[in-house]
């Protein structure tokens, strides 16, 4: 019998399944806290319970999967390590497009001269002199580099350069923009590269606690991580492409949701601690994002699962809506909820607590504490921020005690922005304690923050809330009513139609639509649903996915295991890579491949185009192997364009992609299939 352990490791909690792959069934499943302090803590308690439960000795695993949405919280929530991007050959203007100036946040640009054109030639030299004395300069401040230069998907020539002399100078990891993507738009790749660059380091923390407590029970089986897409590759090549875990876990929770339902065609929706992931499953697959993932905001170069990812989870931070009324939102920023602060840190918050209750006004700072973490690196900050963080120390504290000014609420953002400490206030998990359907952690101290919150007054001066009660209600009739809008959202985008140029999101919130679902009876009878049933996914979806389904008018469905099945979906794919690149004609008899390796060129189309896909051939099988495929297959996509000019057909380029797939390895003396039969 060969067994697979598949482990989840989410904002809130790390999970962890063994899965026969004979039989083709879960025999365990065990659930841990994701401890950020030391999140091979977290991991290590999912797997040993699951081991336990299971029977299962540690040499029988033949293949461990990790799946994670820490990289997509991360950029949800605007956090990650400082970067410096090295941008070769563009001006200030292009920093302004895709958002990329956003996405930087301040952090460093060293603009050079250089890059190519469209042909692959040389525009200018590349200043060497220069870029080794900028990132000297700046090695110590930064995470990493990530290095984009214009053109560098037709000649790659100064990022490769570029980043020789990063990592000879400074030793830190570089993120080189043609390695993600094969697609034009400077701009944008250099976006992708930016946030490869600043996951990096936390990416890396997670596969090293993960392989630490893997070596220490003794299971030698290959570790694997799930990509954005749902396939599988190694931990060296996630070390390297951190980016393209992004939506690693929501990947795998449709790849187990198909698994666990058989359902084939179904909006998937998996809330967790932090955000809520809503996806299409059609005739039995994901929906994968022709543009690119979006995540947090940002429109990446990243092939993954087209997904909607909203800043809704069970610890997202309640918030009061400014304005007459008053009314809440949640998220998108994920706090420690307040219950959960109290079971590690009981006599400082219950304290606070008491403290705040014995008072008829409600603080701003009342019910809120700070946490700081511990591994990640704190260079270039402010004097303010340093002094902040100084001040927090090594111990949890109120929020109170370490904000003396105003000033100081910007330097707190930018410490939680670079997850160097975490904010704990009310949350959803708070308010399903105070209503009983939670009681996994202080259900005391959670009455006691959220009855602190209903003291907030709205615009006129009345309280929000009459008791702890009916502002948790209140509190969970707003996820329900987001989780709605996230529905909705998705069901309008993926319905194929144009709607008139309105956005799904202006749709998911029009009258017409709210009234439909009210079902609305009058001289214009109204009603509205869902044509496909909704899949529920989380370890709280039980609790809050009941009413969704109500107010939807859809059949929803919640699976055996729904609470884990990231970790399920973690073990049944497979690995698959691709290698892009196109054939452009600059004149007649002329044609260019434009290759990793360089330009080059020919005078006959065919010999261009079988060299290209020549190159792809062994580059795809290279990554896949690289990535932990054995018993490579291989697919060749060739897409021509070509125009009619008076009779005569005259090519503009063509996009060749070579797709290579494969089984993942499985630890010696497993058996000889590797589950493919899970799969879908």
């Amino acid at each position: 019998m060969a067994v697979f352990l598949g482990v989840d490791t989410g904002g809130t909690y790390t999970d962890a399944v063994i899965v026969d792959e004979g039989e083709a069934a879960v025999i365990a499943s065990a659930k841990s806290l994701t401890t950020r302090g030391d999140l091979a803590l977290g991991i290590g308690r999912a797997i040993d319970a699951a081991l336990l439960q299971a029977g299962v000795a540690a040499g029988e695993v033949a293949m461990v999967s990790l799946s994670t949405t820490l990289a997509t919280n991360a950029l949800v929530e605007g956090q990650g390590g400082r970067v410096a991007l090295i941008f070769i050959g563009f001006d200030e203007g292009d920093l302004a497009r895709g958002g990329l100036a956003e996405a930087l946040g301040g952090d460093p640009v060293v603009h050079l001269a250089g890059g190519h054109t469209h042909a692959g030639t040389e525009v200018a030299a590349l200043d060497m002199a220069r870029l080794e004395a900028e990132v000297t300069a700046l090695g110590p401040e930064v995470a990493g580099f990530a290095v984009a230069a214009r053109f560098a998907v037709r000649n790659p020539a100064h990022e490769v350069a570029a980043a020789e002399v990063i990592r000879r100078v400074t030793g830190r990891a570089v993120t080189c923009s043609h390695e993600l993507s094969a697609r034009l738009n400077g701009p944008k790749r250099a976006l992708t590269a930016v946030l490869n660059a600043r996951l990096v380091g936390m990416i890396a923390r997670l596969i090293d606690a993960c392989e630490g407590h893997l070596r220490s029970v003794g299971i030698a089986a290959p570790l694997m991580v799930v990509r954005g897409d749902g396939a599988l590759i190694s931990a060296a090549m996630a070390r390297e492409r951190p980016i393209e875990t992004i939506l690693s876990g929501p990947a795998a929770s449709i790849v187990g949701a198909r698994w666990l339902t058989g359902e084939t065609d179904a909006l998937v929706s998996d809330i967790g601690g932090t955000t809520t992931d809503v996806a299409l499953l059609r005739d039995g697959r994901p929906e994968i994002d022709p543009m690119g993932a979006r995540v947090g905001g940002w429109r990446t170069m990243v092939e993954a699962v087209a997904m909607r990812t909203t800043g809704l989870g069970g610890d997202s931070e309640v918030q009061l809506v400014e304005g007459l009324g008053g009314g809440l939102r949640l998220g998108p920023r994920r706090l420690i909820p307040v219950s959960l602060m109290a079971v590690d840190w009981p006599e400082l918050v219950h304290g606070a607590l008491d403290r705040a209750l014995a008072s008829e006004t409600a603080g701003d700072t009342d019910g809120r504490f700070v946490l700081p973490m511990v591994g990640v690196a704190a260079g270039g900050l402010s004097a303010r921020e340093a002094a902040l963080l100084e001040r927090i120390g090594g111990k949890a504290a109120t929020l109170a005690s370490v904000l003396l000014t105003r000033m100081d609420v910007a330097a707190l953002a930018r410490l939680v922005s670079r997850g160097l400490v975490m904010v704990s206030g009310v949350t959803p998990s708070d308010a399903s304690h105070v209503l009983g359907r939670l009681d996994s952690w202080d259900r005391d101290a959670a009455r006691k923050a959220v009855t602190l919150f209903a003291r907030k007054r709205n615009g006129r001066g009345d309280r929000i809330a009459a008791s702890a009660e009916a502002m948790a209600q209140a509190i969970i009739d707003q996820l329900t009513e987001q989780t709605v809008e996230c529905l909705l959202e998705a069901a309008f985008d993926e319905d194929g139609r144009d709607w008139d140029g309105e956005t799904p999101e202006a749709l998911a919130r029009h009258v017409l639509t709210r009234e439909g679902l009210r079902r609305r009876v009058g001289v214009v009878d109204m009603a509205l649903k869902l044509g496909v049933p909704v899949i529920g996914l989380g370890a709280s979806a039980p609790s809050y996915y009941g009413a969704v389904g109500e107010r939807l008018g859809t059949r929803m469905v919640l699976p055996q295991h729904a609470g884990v099945a990231n970790a399920i979906g973690a073990v049944v794919g497979q690995v698959v890579m691709h290698a892009e690149a196109i054939v452009t004609s600059p004149g007649e008899g002329r044609f260019v491949a434009h290759l990793s390796t360089g330009a080059e060129l020919f005078s006959d189309r065919s010999l261009a185009l079988q060299r290209a896909e020549a190159v792809l051939t062994d580059a795809a099988r290279k990554l896949a192997r690289e990535a932990g495929a054995e018993e490579v297959r291989l697919v060749v996509d060739r897409d021509i364009q070509e125009i009619e000019i008076e009779g005569r057909l005259m090519f503009i380029e063509a996009r060749i992609r070579v797709t290579a797939s494969g089984r993942p390895r499985i630890a010696e003396g497993g058996e000889d299939e590797a589950g493919m039969v899970l799969g879908m």
